[in-house]
């Protein structure tokens, strides 16, 4: 966090880039041992001297930057790095300062965090997610072991990968090397004084595990909820889930959380609708007549008894009847939003709409039809059992909409 510091501290008015968008060499000589990074320049090996031609091969210097941009804290406008003011109080406010800066670690690009090596590990293409997964066990403020961490980062990251080609061996390399790729981001989340570690354990410390939890909850002892029932239209096992979200929630929020708790996963487009009026991410070269989800709240769209359309990807067009059940106050000690109730599971992405899902269970039900074991493949799944229509967990649900809601920043609500 010093480091940080005082790097903005440097940079001053501003600071000329290379036509590539880094740090001159010149200045990042100044900077390694201004700032303490243990960068090598012109390392000397077996006796030679390898001049470094870039700041481009100085991780630890670039990292900061990186953060530093993630974090508001400086950007880059024609050319040059400058401060970005707005922001600047947060330099002289130590504990504000290091919380901002573990909730922007996601956004630096991995490159710059798990710098690339011959062979290459999971949590590199799937940066983001590796750290999703980290700050959701890490959320409760308890001590988990570093191994449990690892093996949670690899159970989560190795089933978005095609891993079928890999002989044992290079799968346990693999593996060897996610763990070591996860122990760098903790060790890095340590040294920013955002975690503590005793004799193998860590958990998250201070304000750090204040500003997550507030990421997770948000809401106080009595505050307004509304309890809605959002059911996707004509599936049979009807798909429908019953959660508590705070009135307040703004609409790109309650997407989010509809997502998790429902089974999506967020890989279309998606529009909310009451009445004539349609709510989404706003793309004018896509459709005009969406407002922006952003600046619109659920109470501001409804109250008990309302009815919001909610459809999502329009190529397969998922649709779904969002019902405001009740009002009810928040009760102190549970985190909110939170799925209750539900039934039936989420049908696959892009499986074809509700006719293509209605296909999908037929040819699984039935052994014997030609493409049977095409859709088996396709689900990646070993036999038809394996999928089963009505499995509905709301402990996995609400998993899920703590890790969004932890992912898609604090509070969420304005």
């Amino acid at each position: 966090m010093e480091q940080v510091q005082a790097l903005v501290e440097w940079i001053g008015a501003g600071r000329k880039l290379t036509q590539t968008g880094r740090l001159t060499l010149a200045d990042a000589r100044k900077l390694v041992p201004l700032l303490g990074t243990a960068d090598r320049i012109d390392p000397v090996v077996g006796g030679r001297v390898y001049r470094t031609q870039s700041s481009q091969e100085l991780p630890r210097l670039n990292l900061l930057v990186e953060w530093a941009k993630a974090a508001g804290l400086i950007r880059v406008v024609v050319g040059r790095l400058v401060p970005v003011r707005k922001n600047a109080k947060l330099l002289s406010e130590s504990e504000r300062l290091r919380a901002a800066l573990f909730e922007a670690f996601a956004k630096i690009p991995a490159e710059a965090v798990v710098p690339s090596r011959w062979i290459t590990s999971l949590v590199l293409p799937a940066f983001r997610q590796a750290c999703t997964e980290l700050k959701f066990l890490l959320g409760s403020g308890d001590w988990v072991l570093l191994g449990v961490l690892q093996s949670a980062v690899w159970g989560d990251l190795a089933p978005r990968f095609v891993l079928d080609h890999l002989d044992r061996e290079r799968l346990d390399r693999l593996r060897e090397i996610t763990a070591r790729d996860t122990a760098h981001i903790v060790a890095l989340w340590r040294a920013l004084g955002a975690i503590e570690d005793d004799e193998g354990r860590v958990r998250l410390s201070g304000t750090v595990l204040g500003a997550v939890m507030a990421a997770r909850d948000g809401t106080e002892p009595g505050e307004e909820l509304f309890q809605v029932r959002v059911t996707l239209d004509d599936t049979d096992p009807q798909v429908w889930r019953r959660v508590l979200v705070p009135a307040s929630i703004r609409l790109d929020r309650l997407h989010g959380v509809l997502q998790a708790a429902l089974g999506w996963t967020d890989s279309h487009l998606h529009v909310f609708i009451v009445g004539e009026a349609r709510y989404g991410w706003r793309d004018p070269d896509f459709d005009e007549d969406i407002a922006a989800e952003d600046t619109v709240r659920l109470a501001d769209i409804a109250g008990a008894g309302t009815v919001v359309g909610y459809e999502y990807d329009f190529g397969d067009g998922w649709e779904h009847e969002i019902l405001v059940e009740a009002v009810v106050p928040a009760e102190s000690g549970i985190v909110y939003p939170r799925c209750v109730d539900g039934a039936a599971a989420c049908p696959p992405e892009d499986c074809g709409g509700t006719w293509g899902y209605r296909d999908l269970r037929e040819t699984l039900a039935d052994p014997g039809a030609a493409d049977h074991q095409e859709m088996l493949d396709w689900l990646g799944i070993e036999y038809a059992g394996q999928f089963d229509p009505a499995a509905f967990d709301v402990d996995a649900a609400n998993r899920r909409i703590a890790a969004d809601w932890i992912t898609r920043g604090t509070r969420g609500r304005g």
